[in-house]
């Protein structure tokens, strides 16, 4: 994970534990381990866009800053294909009806987004619309 660059290799393990609820079985997927390199069952790269950098400072500023993993069709056997440190990709994802794993960010990765955004500069303020005089009211008519 170089400083100037926009891309980075993880490694993830994943696991499954069943859970009996109201006589139905269901399986929940985790990450159970997660690291740079390419070194673990599952390799994914994690790039870094532009685009996403106001998604970027929202995740860092959480509480627990976490990374999301698209995992294939939901109730299918996970099959890790990518990740992102944007929550509004995994939205997307979801949405999308794909599964969505989640784990906590590793402090190593949190320092190379800062880095990037320290690069990059933070994402534009969209700012609010100038709304144009007497748009959205109603007129008064004269008769």
């Amino acid at each position: 994970m170089s400083a100037s660059s926009s891309q980075t290799t993880l490694s993830l393990d994943l696991a499954s534990e069943s859970r009996r609820v109201k006589g139905f079985t269901s399986t929940r997927w985790t990450i159970t381990d997660l690291s740079p390199g390419d070194g673990g069952p599952w390799v994914l790269r994690l790039q870094l866009l532009l685009t996403e950098r106001a998604a970027y400072r929202f995740n860092l500023e959480a509480g627990t800053p976490r990374l999301f993993v698209r995992a294939g069709e939901s109730g299918a056997p996970p099959c890790p294909s990518a990740v992102t440190a944007s929550q509004d990709v995994a939205a997307a994802w979801l949405d999308g009806e794909q599964q969505v794993l989640e784990v906590a960010m590793p402090l190593a990765i949190q320092a190379w987004i800062e880095a990037y955004l320290a690069r990059h500069g933070e994402a534009p303020d969209e700012g609010r619309k100038k709304k144009r005089k007497g748009a959205g009211r109603a007129r008064e008519q004269t008769a």
